[in-house]
């Protein structure tokens, strides 16, 4: 987030609260709260979020992958074959968000006469069966699933999940992105692989959020610190 990089998010909040403060993307949070609640026996899972942005959080061998700066996952900055040309708003051009996010699928339907200007005049023009918001969002998934497509040879997930904005009209993103995933790999890769809408809806970051503070708190150094300081951990 320009601007927001590299600021101390944590110490600024514990000027007012003296408690200990975490912070991570968005979609690294729900990618745990769906692990939890949706997939508990899953150790290999890539949640996507498609909204104005395009991410991912990423779980291999049981455990959120962040990366060395916490940007892995940011497949919104992906060149992708057509995005050729078209510019994002991070300066790059041919980004997946600059074709998929939400605001260029709002686009693309307006330059076809359809004025749209919000998310959900755009889920409830689809929801009424209209053939060129539907074929905007299968499109938006065919465009998003050239990237998981890419993650399933690196790190070869079981499961693949949808959410984000858009979740209430998974079925068109999903099917779009099955399009490209599965017509372009191998058997071997994709025969144990599930692409799915998200089970935990508009609470897997709340849950995720939660899974983190309990992580933190029974971590073995801070069950250390609360039996030095005489303080209970329950």
């Amino acid at each position: 987030m320009p601007g927001w990089d590299g600021y101390d998010v944590p110490s600024h909040l514990q000027r007012a609260f003296d408690v200990p403060v975490l912070v991570d993307n968005d979609v690294n949070v729900m990618a745990l709260g769906e692990q939890s609640k949706g997939w508990p026996e899953v150790r290999n899972l890539m949640f996507v979020k498609i909204s104005t942005g395009i991410g991912a959080g990423i779980i291999s061998a049981g455990s959120l992958q962040r990366g060395e700066d916490g940007s892995a996952g940011d497949i919104g900055h992906i060149a992708i074959t057509r995005g050729a040309g078209i510019m994002c708003r991070c300066g790059n051009s041919g980004c997946l968000e600059a074709v998929a996010g939400i605001p260029a699928v709002m686009a693309n339907l307006r330059a076809t006469g359809i004025e749209l200007s919000s998310v959900d005049q755009l889920i409830a023009l689809a929801k009424t069966g209209d053939l060129s918001a539907m074929r905007a969002i299968r499109q938006a998934g065919r465009d998003v699933g050239e990237v998981p497509n890419m993650c399933v040879s690196i790190f070869n997930p079981s499961v693949i999940v949808v959410g984000g904005a858009l979740s209430e009209l998974s079925d068109q993103l999903i099917a779009g992105i099955r399009e490209v995933v599965y017509s372009r790999f191998m058997p071997l890769a994709t025969q144990n692989l599930t692409i799915a809408a998200s089970r935990a809806g508009t609470n897997a970051g709340a849950i995720g959020a939660g899974i983190m503070a309990i992580e933190y708190a029974l971590a073995p150094e801070q069950i250390n610190k609360a039996q030095m300081s005489g303080a209970s951990v329950s």
